[in-house]
């Protein structure tokens, strides 16, 4: 390559560089929007409003909770990906978004990793699993044994197929070699009402929705999906204690950016994050839901994603799970 070129090529990098660092200097210049992958009320959401009480302050600027519900977290997915790359628009999902759903839509409309800058994964919990009081099982062992029992006759209710809590109960049946029915549900409220109503045989779902529900003696909780006992519930077994070895289930959420965000502004929103990760409020918010806060780099998170999302696909590959 000719000197001159080279030297071209230097200074259009260096005007790049220094470009980049200015914009991280004057950031945020608006309001920054989060959008969320889920309906009010649910956990990215929950999750997202208590990050922008702290963040905001913390960035010097306002910033907006979106919530853009719909096919599993795609519709949002969606919007963000087509987010200007500067750091006024971040998205909040999780494990379905970023490595389920590639697998279960033929076309979700976005790339979990070509699409977007990680910035840091925010947190991870297990499930909670839980049955209908009336039901003669008090733990996971005498789960399995009805279910062996009555191959075919038990059934497990999700927010729908392909989420989470479906794929714990899919990752629990094949891990037991059980033959139960996974019913799908447009959401955690339809399928917790049938749970109550006897008309499902169990449920996993996150500890928020499921805890008020079993103090209320409505259903009752059998295990945890995490490998040692939540620190908020030391009274409940995990499910590889109580009668399936090994087994184990972590959900988790994280922030990103579109891709193409200039990497200062996402080192500053890393390190804003983390410093509130780090807090003991955030230690005990998280801990109240089961829950663990996690800070990484957007190096990590972006590692992580892709092993997340090469597991996955494997499990819903070997199942033969389609969205519906």
């Amino acid at each position: 390559m000719p000197l001159a070129a080279i030297s071209r090529l230097a200074v259009f990098a260096l005007c790049a560089a220094f470009a980049s660092v200015a914009a991280a200097e004057s950031y945020p210049s608006k309001p920054i929007r989060i959008i969320v992958t889920g309906t009010p009320g649910g956990p990215p959401d929950l999750l997202a409003r208590w990050l922008a009480e702290r963040l905001g302050p913390a960035l010097g600027g306002a910033i907006v909770v979106e919530n853009r519900p719909g096919a599993g977290g795609n519709v949002a997915m969606q919007a963000a990906a087509r987010g200007a790359p500067d750091g006024h628009t971040l998205v909040v999902a999780g494990q379905g978004p970023f490595a389920l759903n590639p697998h279960l839509y033929a076309n979700p409309g976005y790339d979990p990793v070509g699409d977007f800058a990680p910035i840091t994964q925010i947190e991870r919990g297990a499930l909670l699993l839980a049955v209908n009081p009336q039901l003669p099982v008090h733990s996971v062992a005498e789960l399995m044994a009805l279910a062996n029992k009555k191959p075919g006759a038990l059934n497990y209710g999700s927010p729908g197929t392909g989420t989470p809590p479906h794929l714990a109960g899919e990752l629990f049946s094949r891990s037991a070699d059980l033959k139960v029915v996974h019913v799908p549900y447009a959401g955690p409220s339809a399928a917790m009402l049938d749970l109550i109503a006897g008309r499902l045989t169990f449920t996993f779902g996150t500890v928020n929705v499921q805890l008020p529900q079993v103090n209320a003696g409505k259903i009752r909780a059998l295990a945890v999906t995490s490998p040692a006992r939540l620190e908020a519930l030391p009274e409940i077994p995990t499910v590889a204690e109580s009668g399936l070895p090994g087994f184990e289930y972590i959900g988790w959420l994280g922030i990103a950016a579109p891709a193409g965000t200039p990497m200062p502004i996402l080192e500053r929103l890393q390190r804003e994050i983390a410093a509130i990760l780090r807090t003991e409020e955030a230690r005990k918010y998280f801990a109240s839901h089961g829950r663990e806060a996690v800070a990484s780099t957007p190096l990590a998170f972006g590692a992580f994603i892709r092993a997340e999302h090469a597991k996955w696909g494997q499990v819903i590959r070997e199942s033969n799970i389609k969205a519906e």
